[in-house]
Parts: structure tokens; C-alpha cells; sequence
């Protein structure tokens, strides 16, 4: 309690002084750092916010900056390209590499997994709820001559809507604060699949005007709630796929259960500052050194709550009113200094410490074996970081190392980029990472009997090569190649056939290629292609992905009625092989491994028509059209169809004061 009180206080003075300014982050890491257009990668209406669309003529639209946690800078961007229409969706953003289940807010199956991976602790369990869970890495600060708002609206599936309203406003060229929140109510087309979510987040920065302190603070609150209902029992699944008439009202497939729901709910409060100990007095100035502090406190739980006993997940302590619940409470400080020199680099060293306490409010004792009820303790790191740009070349390494603690881990990460020319660039990386295996596979309880235990696990250690390039002629090429040791994996084994976590001493190793691009013709037409290639090497059948995925979009772009309307409309179609897709566990909010059966392979086509009309995007989209003449025999994972044909529609408006 002392930590979230230090916490909110410390966060409660900050916003008074403070400001976005990341733009002075800026100037702090790299003085010549691109400010880019956001989502200008496509053709597609090429008018962003003119003057006339903003009161405050001396303002520019080039002054709308968005910082993002690493630091990059966009610009408040009003275009209408094929990318926007691929991030028109829950998590707003580009979800090619996922299936979402049949309601929007609930969970989704991976089609494919990046291991490139800077942490040295494990992550909090209940995985399938955290694709909406904003860590410190999805909130952005602003700098802004005068109010922006951005309304989004789309519609789900009966009885709900979502929306994500947000609000930026620099009180002062020192000080700036947004305030933000993203809801979803969707009662969904299955029985007992009702979603609820809601994603507070409000962020302050401050700068002094000389810019020798600069900081960058927020605060998050999310409230992730799921009804579960195990999927359509087995012997439903024939009425599903046979697409008889009598059936094509979902809610009246049979479910396993009706009764349970699971909630993840979490606050964080996050402080980001600097101070200049020397400072650049102009451009030609040679140094800077600055203090670098960052402080982080978040604690969160997920629960899993059910009426009745159900033997979908075996025997119970108890039968009626069964109850899980795990916290985790994570308060971090991290100090570094950082030194910046024209001809040696960016330099810096940093020293962390976590405090974690990790667990539950009981011990259990079953089949003779004692379970803890807490993992917690204090875990001291030290790293590094260094960056170096000389011409079209730049070089990055960082690197950390648990010195102390109950967990050990370290990672090292290492890329270089260069730019042939202004249309084409390459890169490569490495990225090593030793980390324990996420919390709740080393201490998991609950009111069912199957799902105790307390392991003692190796930690995983992954190794990734990759290589990027990015051009205007070949497109965007992305080939990973990674190697996984002692992953650790939840699957159905021995005679009660329920869910357990395990891990291999086999090595897996999986290769990813991803290729990226558009072509124009007959002046108004544009074929874009996204295609995944992915192979995986291993024996155990515990690593399962498609081979092939690919996205497909033909679409029509114009002008009409003298520019003041811009109009995108066309087909995609979507499609991966099949392959033995994990299924979902909705106790523990994980997926598992089954090599039952495969599903997949079967296509999804989209018809959309998107305008814009000044600051207005509107979308509407045919999703699943074909759903009624390709088979009814698609699933986002075993048991859970995904969405039939449905018509959608939503808005994206901006205002400009």
C-alpha cells in the first residue's frame, strides 16, 4: 500500500509541472531524427490537415507531434491509405498476424510469434487477455500548438459499440496532457460470449523552457472483462457446419458452460525524466551529458469466477461459487546516465531494480505436495546502451543482466542499418534473451484440482537473426530466423486429459519471411499483397504455425466531387494453411497445444468502401461475405468458429481548434 500511495503522489505533483516535450527527448538521443508521416506507406488520399481545417492559422500541421516510448516522432496524420483500413479495428492496429475470435474484445490465436526480446523478468500469466492490455510501450505523449481530438466509433456485434475518445492540449509550449478512454460493450452471436472492456489512460509532460529537465509521465487503468463458455460442445459441431438454416442463429448451438467469466484489471503509474547536467549550447556544441530516471509501479490481477462445477476442467475443491484470483505488484526504478559525443556515439549505463510480489492468498496442499502462495522478492539489473550514426550507416546495441535476485536473465540486442539511396534501405539484427518462463507457469492455483502446481523451470533462451529491407521497388522484406531452447508450453496430457504446463529440452527452431507491397495500375487501381512463409523445425509438434498466410487487397482510389470527397473501395481476401492451431483454455486465459486436428485453410473475403471527406474517415465493411458458399467449416481455434458474414460501420474524426 505504501508503494501505490509513494506512487500516486509522486504522479499526482508531476502532472502539475508537467509537459510532453518528448519533443526535447529529441533533441536529447538523436538531433537529426526524422519527424515522419504517420501511415504514409501506400497510396491513398495525400491530403492531410491543411491550415484551413485549423482555427489557429499560425498553426502547422507539422507541429502536431505524436513521441512514442522509444522516441520516434510522427505527425498527427488525416490520410486515408490501405493501412489505415487494415488498423480499422479493435486494437487498432495492423492485425495480420492474428485470428480474432467470433466477438470483437475477445481474445485471438497467433499466426505467427517475433522473439526479439529486451526483458529479464517473467510476464504476468492470462496471456490471451493482454492483446488489449496497453503496456508502457503502447502510450504516446504529444506536443501540439493547439486542441486535437480524435473520436473513433465502430460497431460490434449486438447490443454494443466501441468507441476511443481522446483529447491533447498544450497548456503552455512547457506543458502538455491528454486524456484518453477506449470502451467496448459487444453481446457477440454465440450464447455467454459477452465482452466489456474499458482503457483509461491520461499522460502529462513538462519542460523547462531552457529544456535542461525534460519529463514525460502517465497513468493507466484497464478493465478487461470476458463472460466464457468453453466453446460449442463436441456434439454441436456438426449442426455448426452444416450450415442448415436452423442453425445459422448461433445462439442456439449448444456451449460447454454459461456460467463463468474471467477479468483482468490493472493500473500502472509511470515517470519517465531527465536533467541535463551539461547541455548543448548550440548546434556546433560537441557534448551532452544527462541523468535519466525512470520509475514505474503497476499492480494487477486476473480472476476467474464460476457458478457451478463443470467437469470440462475436472474435480473441484468445491461446487458451487468457485473463485481464482492472482495479483501482481511491480514497482520499478531504473537510473541512468547518458552521454552523447558527435564523433564516439550515444553512450549509456543504467541500473534497475524490481521489486515483484507475485501470487495468491492461500497455500494449497494436494497429493502430498505444498504450493507457496507467493513469489516475490527484489531483482537488481545493470545495462547498457549504445548508437552511432556515421553518414547512411547507424549502429544500436543494448544489452541488460540480472545481477541479483531470484531470477536470473540477460539479453543483448544488436542492429545495423543503411541507406543505399532515399528509396531503398537495409538492416540487420541480433537479439539474444535468457528469461524464466512466465509467472504462471512457476506457481499457478485454483479452486480446480488439476490446475495446482509450482515448478522449478529452466529459464528460455531464444536467439533471433533477422534482416530488413525496405524499398520502393521490392517492397518491405522481413526474414527472421530463431532458435528456441527449453520452452516451456501448456498442453493436454496423461489419463485425465487436462490442461498442464510443460517444457522441452528440444531445441525449436522457426524460420519467418514476410514481404510487403503494393502496385499501382491503370493510374486508379492498387493490388496490395502481404504473404508470411513460415517453417518450424520440431520433433515434439509443440510449435505449431501456418506454413503460408497471405493478405490481398485490390482496391480503387479517386477524388469526386472537386477533391472535397476521396473515396477507397475494394476486396480482400485473406487465407492460411492449415496447420494444428492451439486451443484456448478459458480458466487460465492461455492457449495450449493439440495435434488432434488441423484447421484452417479456408478463405475470407471482405468488401469495403472507405471515405474521407476533411478531417471525417468513414469505414464500411462486408466482413466474411463468403462465409455462406466456401463451408461452414472455419474456426479461430478448436470449438470456436469464427465470425460469419456481417456487415460493419464506423468513423474516425478529428478536430482542430
Amino acid at each position: 500500500m505504501s508503494k501505490i500511495i509513494l506512487a500516486f503522489f509522486l504522479f499526482c505533483n508531476l502532472t502539475i509541472g508537467f509537459a510532453q516535450v518528448r519533443q526535447g527527448y529529441i533533441d536529447k538521443e538523436s538531433d537529426n531524427q526524422d519527424i515522419r508521416l504517420n501511415d504514409s506507406l501506400s497510396r491513398g488520399s495525400t491530403e492531410s490537415t491543411s491550415n484551413k481545417n485549423i482555427k489557429n492559422l499560425d498553426a502547422k500541421i507539422d507541429m502536431y507531434l505524436i513521441v512514442s516510448h522509444e522516441n520516434d516522432t510522427t505527425i498527427v496524420d488525416t490520410t486515408l491509405t490501405i493501412h489505415k483500413e487494415y488498423k480499422f479495428n479493435y486494437l487498432r492496429r495492423d492485425n495480420f498476424e492474428l485470428l480474432p475470435f467470433s466477438n470483437v474484445g475477445q481474445t485471438y490465436n497467433s499466426l505467427s510469434y517475433n522473439y526479439v526480446n529486451n526483458s529479464t523478468m517473467p510476464l504476468f500469466g492470462a496471456r490471451a487477455r493482454h492483446f488489449n492490455y496497453m503496456e508502457i510501450e503502447d502510450i504516446d505523449y504529444y506536443q501540439v500548438p493547439t486542441p486535437l481530438t480524435e473520436l473513433y466509433y465502430k460497431t460490434a456485434f449486438e447490443q454494443g459499440q466501441q468507441l476511443d475518445a481522446f483529447f491533447t492540449t498544450n497548456i503552455s509550449k512547457q506543458f502538455n496532457f491528454s486524456i484518453a478512454y477506449k470502451g467496448l460493450r459487444s453481446l457477440g452471436k454465440y450464447q455467454h460470449i459477452l465482452t466489456s472492456t474499458g482503457n483509461f489512460r491520461f499522460t502529462s509532460s513538462y519542460q523547462t523552457k531552457n529544456r535542461r529537465y525534460i519529463a514525460n509521465a502517465h497513468m493507466v487503468m484497464q478493465d478487461l472483462l470476458n463472460e466464457e463458455n468453453g466453446g460449442l460442445q463436441d456434439d454441436n459441431i456438426p449442426f455448426f457446419e452444416s450450415g442448415n438454416p436452423e442453425f445459422k442463429d448461433r445462439a442456439v448451438l449448444a456451449v460447454n458452460f454459461e456460467d463463468a467469466e474471467n477479468l483482468l484489471k490493472g493500473k500502472r503509474f509511470h515517470l519517465d525524466h531527465l536533467y541535463h547536467i551539461i547541455k548543448p549550447k548550440d548546434s556546433l556544441w560537441n557534448n551532452k551529458l544527462y541523468l535519466e530516471h525512470t520509475m514505474s509501479f503497476e499492480d494487477k490481477y486476473y480472476e476467474y469466477n464460476q457458478t457451478r462445477e463443470n467437469e470440462y476442467f475436472g474435480d473441484a475443491f468445491q461446487t458451487s461459487n468457485l473463485r481464482d484470483r492472482v495479483t501482481l505488484e511491480n514497482f520499478y526504478n531504473q537510473l541512468g546516465l547518458n552521454y552523447s559525443n558527435s564523433t564516439l556515439g550515444d553512450l549509456q549505463f543504467n541500473v534497475a531494480h524490481n521489486n515483484y510480489n507475485y501470487g495468491y492468498n492461500k497455500v494449497v496442499v494436494i497429493n502430498n505436495q505444498y504450493i507457496t502462495n507467493r513469489l516475490k522478492g527484489d531483482v537488481l539489473s545493470i545495462g547498457g546502451k549504445y548508437q552511432k550514426n556515421i553518414n547512411k550507416f547507424s549502429l544500436f546495441g543494448e544489452a541488460g543482466l540480472n545481477v541479483s535476485g531470484d531470477f536470473e536473465g540477460n539479453f543483448f540486442t544488436g542492429k545495423a542499418s543503411y541507406s543505399l539511396n532515399e528509396n531503398n534501405n537495409v538492416e540487420a539484427y541480433i537479439n539474444h534473451n535468457s528469461t524464466a518462463p512466465n509467472y504462471n507457469y512457476l506457481l499457478y492455483q485454483s479452486v480446480y484440482k488439476n490446475y495446482n502446481w509450482q515448478n522449478n523451470f529452466n529459464n528460455i533462451e531464444t536467439q533471433q537473426l533477422g534482416f530488413g529491407l525496405n524499398s520502393k521497388w521490392f517492397g518491405n522484406v522481413v526474414l527472421n530466423y530463431t532458435t528456441i531452447n527449453d520452452y516451456t508450453y501448456f498442453k493436454k496430457d496423461g489419463a485425465d486429459d487436462l490442461v498442464k504446463p510443460f517444457q522441452t529440452d528440444q531445441t525449436i527452431s522457426y524460420l519467418k519471411l514476410k514481404w510487403e507491397k503494393g502496385f499501382d495500375f491503370l493510374r486508379k487501381f492498387t493490388l496490395y499483397n502481404t504473404v508470411m512463409y513460415q517453417n518450424v523445425q520440431d520433433d515434439g509438434m509443440i510449435f505449431n504455425l501456418p506454413e503460408v498466410t497471405t493478405r490481398n487487397t485490390l482496391y480503387y482510389s479517386n477524388h469526386f466531387f472537386k477533391r472535397a470527397l476521396f473515396l477507397q473501395t475494394g476486396v480482400t481476401f485473406s487465407y492460411f494453411t492449415k496447420y494444428y492451431m492451439n486451443a484456448y483454455d478459458p480458466l487460465m486465459a492461455e492457449f495450449y497445444v493439440q495435434n488432434n486436428q488441423e484447421y484452417g485453410g479456408f478463405p475470407r473475403f471482405d468488401f469495403f468502401v472507405n471515405a474521407k471527406i476533411q478531417q471525417i474517415r468513414i469505414f464500411l465493411k462486408a466482413e466474411h461475405f463468403n462465409s455462406a458458399w466456401t463451408g461452414y467449416d472455419y474456426y479461430a481455434a478448436p470449438n470456436y468458429p469464427y465470425r460469419d458474414f456481417v456487415v460493419r460501420f464506423g468513423v474516425v474524426w478529428n478536430f482542430f481548434l
